[in-house]
């Protein structure tokens, strides 16, 4: 069935080590993403990129952090805005941007999903589980930490306080491959599902995958799906600045996409890390736009034969 979706750009490149995120939202608008979906008989609203102003230097006791204030900005104005755009459409998307925009786009769809008296789900697909603290993180790089703040996990109080705190158990990880100990030893800690890449190839994605949905649809709850370039093998998907081998492939990943459809279950959606500088071509912004619109409805037999350079 049609939806109402938005459109809404976060060029945040502040949590990450390497420049280029912020060009991630232009690169999908290039790249068709709006067409696209409109083109499957959706009511696309593109409402345009987020900013913050300039910011004063926010210091923290690990030296290693870099741009918390400007994360903590960016963090604060996502929350805002995906609160707004979950309660004015039925399915928001969020173009980044670093991952840590997560940080603002998940806290802010619970938000409404508290609203509704709904518990909300996340879906995160990721190379890495990004369960870092402010003290825990050796790199600074704040893309590190959205898991650990939305789940409300301490440590993380320079950050805004949350508007809404997701539930461990309602969070399923897939095609993790690159986990710090001090991630792992929080993985145990607080229960989140976990399947790694070991998993994937031993049961294939559909079988966890429609685990998981089968209790979100059980609690009758809202999913929030966080989808980050990296969980994507490099060789499909080169434009990341943290670019892990062995990850999903081209199939696993429509699969997923096709899964989501078919449950009915989606409320929201996050294609971050997306750096076209480091693309070829734009295959990478393609292969979003394409697994996006196989979120939304594209079928197999729709799908058109592309000609080779």
């Amino acid at each position: 069935m049609p939806r109402s979706l938005s459109i809404l750009g976060a060029p945040i490149e502040t949590g990450a080590s390497q420049p280029g995120c912020l060009m991630g939202p232009a690169a999908l608008r290039t790249a068709g993403i709006v067409p696209a979906l409109r083109g499957l008989g959706h009511a696309v609203a593109d409402l345009g990129d987020l900013s913050i102003p300039p910011q004063e230097p926010l210091p923290h006791a690990n030296a290693a952090i870099h741009h918390l204030a400007e994360t903590r900005a960016w963090i604060e104005t996502l929350q805002h805005a995906a609160h707004d755009a979950a309660t004015r459409f039925e399915l928001p998307i969020f173009l980044g941007g670093d991952h840590s925009m997560s940080a603002g786009t998940v806290p802010g769809v619970a938000r409404r999903a508290a609203e509704l008296g709904r518990p909300l789900f996340v879906l995160w697909l990721d190379a890495h589980p990004d369960l870092h603290t402010l003290g825990t993180t050796t790199s600074g790089n704040l893309h590190g930490c959205p898991v650990a703040y939305f789940t409300g996990r301490a440590g993380l109080e320079a950050f805004p306080p949350l508007p809404a705190a997701v539930d461990p158990a309602n969070v399923c990880m897939m095609g993790i491959r690159s986990v710090d100990p001090a991630e792992e030893a929080l993985i145990e800690e607080i229960g989140l599902t976990v399947h790694d890449m070991r998993a994937i190839d031993e049961r294939g994605v559909h079988a966890p995958l429609s685990e998981f949905l089968a209790r979100v649809e059980a609690a009758n709850g809202l999913l929030h799906v966080s989808l980050d370039v990296d969980f994507l093998d490099p060789a499909i998907a080169p434009a990341v600045g943290t670019t892990v081998p062995g990850g999903a492939t081209f199939r696993e990943a429509h699969l997923i996409m096709e899964t989501l459809h078919d449950s009915g279950l989606v409320s929201s959606l996050d294609l971050v890390e997306l750096n076209p500088f480091l693309d070829h071509r734009g295959a990478t912004a393609s292969l979003l736009c394409d697994l996006a619109a196989s979120l939304m409805g594209r079928r197999v037999l729709d799908r058109l034969t592309r000609r080779s350079a």
